[in-house]
C-alpha cells in the first residue's frame, strides 16, 4: 500500500499516535512486498459514506495495522454498461501517480470477478459541499474561501505540472482532512493532456466553461475557469451562472453574464473577474491566483 506521510494534516494532539501508526504501517509494507495481491479480506468494512452511478464508498479499517481508509466500490457490469471501463483506468493511472497535501492519494487498487477497489485516503472532513450546505447562509467567509481557493489553487497547479487537467472541479468532488485542510478527489473526468488540446465535453453543468458549450478545442485552462466559479460558489453560496434550466445557463456561461451581490467584496471580485474571462488565454494562472491581494490578506482570516 502506497503510503505518503500524513502527520502535517493532523492535529498537533494525536500526531504522535499518527506517527506511530505510519511507522507501523511502513513495516507492514515492507513485510507484505510490492507484489502483495490486496483483497477485500484484508479490511474491516464499516459505516457507507456515499454512492454513486457505478458504485459505494465505504469507511473500512486495514486488519493489521487498524488503518482507517476509504474504499470506493465499483461494479464492473455497471461500468460496462455505460461504457466507462475506460475512464477508471484513467483514474487509477492519474491518481496513482499524484502526491500532493491537497489531493486525495489512490493508496492501492485490486479487482475480483465482479468489482474494482480504489483504496483511497480516509478525509474525515467529508465533502467541502456538505460543509458548504451547514454554513449560515449556506457560504463560507471570505477569509475561508481564501483559505480553500489557494489550496485547490495549488493542488491544481501541481496537476498541471504534471500534465493533467482535472475537467471536474466543484465543491462535491473537495473533501477535507481532520485538520479542515482541501483533498482534491475524483479524477473520473481527469486525462493527461501532452497534446494540449482537447474537444470532449465534460464536468458539471454550472462549471462548464465557453469553450466546451461550444464544442471548440481547450487545455489546462479550463481548470481555472472552473476555479473561477468555485470561488464564487464558496463565497456567495451559489454558481455564478445557475437558472431554471441548462440552455439559459449556458448562455449566461457563453456571455460571462456574472452578477455580484452586494456583500461580495471588491478585491474577490476581481480575482473571480479575472478567472472567469471567455478567452482563456486572459485567465489568471494558478501561481498568480495564490498571490492575488484577496488571497494574501484573507487567508489568515480563515475560520475554518
Amino acid at each position: 500500500m502506497s503510503l505518503r506521510s500524513v502527520t502535517k494534516n493532523v492535529p498537533e494532539e494525536i500526531r504522535e499516535a499518527v506517527e506511530l501508526l505510519e511507522s507501523k504501517i511502513m513495516q507492514d509494507r515492507a513485510l507484505k512486498g510490492p507484489d502483495y495481491k490486496w483483497t477485500m479480506s484484508d479490511f474491516q468494512i464499516g459505516a457507507p459514506l456515499g454512492r454513486g452511478k457505478f458504485g459505494r464508498v465505504y469507511l473500512a479499517r486495514e486488519k493489521n495495522t487498524h488503518y482507517m481508509v476509504a474504499i470506493k466500490l465499483l461494479i464492473k457490469s455497471e461500468l460496462l454498461k455505460h461504457s466507462m471501463q475506460h475512464q477508471v483506468i484513467r483514474e487509477i493511472e492519474i491518481q496513482t501517480h499524484l502526491r500532493h497535501p491537497n489531493i486525495l492519494p489512490l493508496l492501492t487498487y485490486f479487482q475480483d470477478e465482479k468489482r474494482i477497489y480504489l483504496v483511497l485516503e480516509f478525509a474525515e472532513g467529508g465533502e467541502l459541499f456538505k460543509t458548504l450546505q451547514n454554513q449560515p447562509n449556506q457560504r463560507f467567509s471570505e477569509g475561508t474561501s481564501a483559505k480553500f481557493i489557494d489550496q485547490v489553487a495549488d493542488a491544481i497547479d501541481y496537476c498541471h505540472r504534471n500534465r493533467v487537467i482535472h475537467r471536474d472541479i466543484k465543491p462535491e468532488n473537495l473533501l477535507l482532512d481532520a485538520r479542515g485542510n482541501i483533498k482534491l478527489a475524483d479524477f473520473g473526468w481527469s486525462v493527461h493532456a501532452p497534446v494540449n488540446k482537447r474537444k470532449t465535453m465534460c464536468g458539471t453543468v454550472d462549471y462548464l466553461p465557453p469553450e466546451m458549450i461550444e464544442n471548440r478545442s481547450y487545455n489546462e485552462k479550463v481548470d481555472y475557469w472552473c476555479v473561477g466559479v468555485l470561488c464564487y460558489e464558496l463565497i456567495v453560496g451559489k454558481p455564478p451562472f445557475e437558472t431554471n434550466s441548462q440552455q439559459a445557463t449556458f448562455d449566461r456561461i457563453k456571455k460571462v453574464d456574472i452578477r455580484y451581490p452586494q456583500f461580495m467584496s471588491s478585491p474577490a471580485r476581481d480575482l473571480v473577474s479575472k478567472l472567469l474571462r471567455y478567452n482563456p488565454d486572459d485567465r489568471l494562472p494558478m501561481t498568480q491566483v495564490r498571490v492575488h491581494p484577496w488571497i494574501v490578506s484573507m487567508k489568515p482570516k480563515a475560520d475554518l
